[in-house]
């Protein structure tokens, strides 16, 4: 399995195969690829990490249940996080956490007025390239746990969009797929996203820097 050994995935026929055929190495490449990503997704719909783990563990025993019925109308990726968010959004509710998406029809409502409390583990991979790059390591650090906290404070569908899109990488396309909304929807979710969490962060080094 040397195609394994750099870190990127086969394309999705070869996946499917080798998942079809039991190869233990194609599963552990995927475990490692996605399921960083799938926790933070999943930790946005419940209400603990050790609830989130069970998601993804869950997940994981569905696609592996599931992957002979695998039809290949969208990519592995977005088939995998489909059945991430479903397993995460019956979780959530059974806990009274987070409501299903179905419900999210206004992003007036803020986070801690439905009991949100969730974070990303470990921040972002990357600061958004469109977003200020701040100089120092230090200060990138802070910033990345500023953002974290930021997106604990947006409304559910924006925090999840702008999760997949700029923490995850996903592509608009498999975003609307993952989540069954429109491009446009998707569009405005993610921008009322990033202008909040800029707005936050532009508030916060104004404060920072004001004289002493």
């Amino acid at each position: 399995m040397g195609s394994l050994a750099g870190g990127e995935l086969p394309p999705d026929d070869v996946v499917v195969t080798a998942l079809r055929a039991g190869d233990e190495a194609m599963f552990a490449a995927l475990l490692d690829t996605w399921s960083g990503g799938m926790l933070r997704v999943a930790r946005s719909y419940v209400s603990t990490d050790h609830s989130a783990e069970e998601v993804v563990q869950d997940t994981w025993l569905a696609v592996i249940g599931g992957i002979d019925a695998f039809e290949s109308r969208s990519s592995v990726k977005t088939w995998v996080y489909r059945i991430l968010i479903n397993t995460a959004k019956k979780r959530g509710a059974r806990e009274s956490r987070t409501l299903p998406w179905s419900s999210f029809e206004h992003d007036g409502v803020s986070v801690a007025d439905q009991g949100f409390d969730a974070v990303l583990p470990g921040g972002w991979k990357e600061l958004p390239a469109t977003w200020p790059t701040p100089e120092s390591e230090a200060l990138a650090s802070e910033v990345r746990g500023l953002i974290a906290e930021g997106l604990a404070r947006l409304p559910p569908r924006q925090r999840i969009v702008i999760t997949l899109r700029d923490v995850e990488g996903c592509t608009s396309d498999e975003v609307c797929e993952i989540l069954e909304i429109s491009e446009a929807n998707q569009r405005v979710l993610l921008h009322r996203a990033r202008t909040a969490v800029r707005g936050w962060l532009a508030d916060y080094f104004e404060s920072v820097k004001q004289p002493e």
